[in-house]
């Protein structure tokens, strides 16, 4: 079963458990895949882009949620932490650091890489390799700090 299926089959079944909260994240998730397609002008989608949606709907929660926390806004936050748990739930296991430290190393000893000049193609191909299951700004602090 694909991403759109999965969200299409939670939403039936958090209709019928009326699970409110449940609910509603998945449909913002449905909505925010019904506006890809239609953004992508008829181009067919494949499950990546699909899982890239996820991947941004799940970082702006992450910013939401720090912003809220910062003006005293519990309430909010709190939906917006619902919310990012419904979305993690749909993401690839996420590495850790010291996973990706390893994995970059070995990109940067395969690539003979020395020195800043070489970030945009360690990056390139640490980006393709470790896909969705490294957070972005992680993997570049580490390419920057393997590289220096």
């Amino acid at each position: 079963m694909n991403l759109k299926e999965l969200v299409n089959e939670t939403i039936k079944e958090a209709m019928k458990a009326k699970d409110s909260n449940k609910l509603m994240a998945y449909r913002s998730i449905k909505s925010a895949f019904l506006l890809l397609e239609t953004q992508e002008g008829g181009k067919e989608l494949v499950e990546d882009d699909y899982l890239k949606a996820i991947i941004k709907m799940a970082k702006q929660r992450k910013d939401s949620i720090a912003i809220y926390e910062e003006q005293g806004r519990q309430d909010l936050a709190a939906t917006e932490k619902m919310e990012l748990d419904y979305l993690e739930a749909l993401l690839p296991k996420q590495l850790n650091e010291e996973e990706i430290r390893h994995e970059v190393a070995t990109i940067i000893t395969q690539l003979g890489a020395a020195g800043m000049k070489d970030m945009g193609k360690v990056m390139g191909t640490a980006q393709q390799k470790l896909g969705s299951t490294a957070d972005g700004k992680i993997l570049a602090t580490i390419v920057r700090n393997l590289l220096a």
